[in-house]
């Protein structure tokens, strides 16, 4: 049997499992599959998919300068930590900003 014929099998095998809604153990049991050979191919299957996942797209914003000064006094994001909350407005300074979250942090 070649690698991508076994491989399909496997597959087949893991989606008969997961329908199943059994333990590991207990589906290994029943279709006569030894568990480390399931464990083994869950692993290498479930790493496969990872790898080829798409990777994330990003978009491009852009902004005018008469919109991004009619909407500066508005602009400010909202920082949650644990239970606090840190809205910064532009003007904010970076490294205090940073202090405050590590500290946040060490708390939390």
């Amino acid at each position: 049997m070649s690698r991508a014929e076994l491989r399909k099998e496997w597959e087949l095998r893991i989606d008969k499992f997961r329908a199943s809604g059994q333990t590991q153990s207990k589906w290994c049991a029943d279709n006569n599959v030894k568990l480390h050979q399931l464990k083994y191919w869950l692993k290498k299957i479930e790493n496969t998919n990872r790898i080829s996942a798409p990777s994330p797209k990003w978009v491009s914003i852009t902004m005018n300068e008469q919109d991004a000064e009619s909407k500066n006094t508005s602009l400010s994001l909202q920082i949650n930590i644990g239970q606090a909350s840190i809205e910064v407005k532009p003007g904010f300074d970076p490294s205090f900003l940073a202090d405050v979250v590590r500290t946040l942090r060490s708390l939390c």
